[in-house]
C-alpha cells in the first residue's frame, strides 16, 4: 500500500481490508463517509472491511437491494446504505432515516441521495487501477479534515517512503 496525503494504491482486496480498519481504528465517535466510484471498484469491500473492523460477526450484506443494512457497533449503529437503484430522492422517505441518529453513516453512491442524506464528513472516492485500486480521500467537514490527519499520521496508511 503507497501513498500520499489524500490518494492511496491498493494493490488488492487485503489492502483495502487493511485501510478500511485504519479508518475505523481512526474515526471519530460519529460520522458520516460517502463512498463513490464507478461499479466494482471497491466501495462494498471497503465497507465490509470496516464494519468487521468494528466488531460486526456474520453475515455482512451488500445493501444493493435492501437499500440500507443496520449492524450494532460499538457507541451505536451503523447504516451501510447501497443508493445504486434509487430511481428518485424521494423513495428514501420510505427508509424511515429522518430520526436516525447512527454512530456511522457509510453510504455508497450517495450522489442518488442528494439532499437527503446527512452531510459527509469523508468523501472516499475508489477507482480500479490496474489489478489494484485507487483511493482518495477528501475531507467535507472540519471533523473530516481532523480524521484525515489522523488517517495519514498511521503508518499502515501513510505517505509512501
Amino acid at each position: 500500500m503507497t501513498g500520499d496525503r489524500t490518494g492511496w494504491m491498493l494493490p488488492d482486496e487485503a489492502a483495502t481490508v487493511a485501510f478500511a480498519k485504519a479508518l475505523a481504528a481512526t474515526a471519530p465517535t460519529s460520522a458520516v463517509v460517502h463512498l463513490a466510484g464507478d461499479l466494482g471498484a471497491g466501495k462494498s469491500t471497503l465497507a465490509r472491511g470496516w464494519l468487521r473492523a468494528l466488531g460486526v460477526t456474520g453475515t455482512v450484506r451488500s445493501p444493493t437491494y435492501t437499500l440500507v443494512e443496520r449492524y450494532p457497533v460499538p457507541g451505536g449503529e451503523a447504516l451501510h446504505l447501497d443508493l445504486y437503484r434509487i430511481g428518485d430522492v424521494g423513495e428514501l422517505e420510505f427508509l424511515g432515516l429522518d430520526d436516525v441518529a447512527a454512530a456511522l453513516w457509510l453510504i455508497e453512491w450517495p450522489d442518488r441521495g442528494a439532499s437527503a442524506l446527512p452531510p459527509a464528513d469523508l468523501r472516499i472516492v475508489l477507482a480500479q487501477a490496474g489489478s489494484g485500486r485507487r483511493l482518495v480521500i477528501e475531507p467535507a467537514s472540519a471533523a473530516g479534515q481532523t480524521w484525515l490527519d489522523r488517517i495519514a499520521a498511521r503508518p499502515l496508511v501513510g505517505p509512501a517512503s
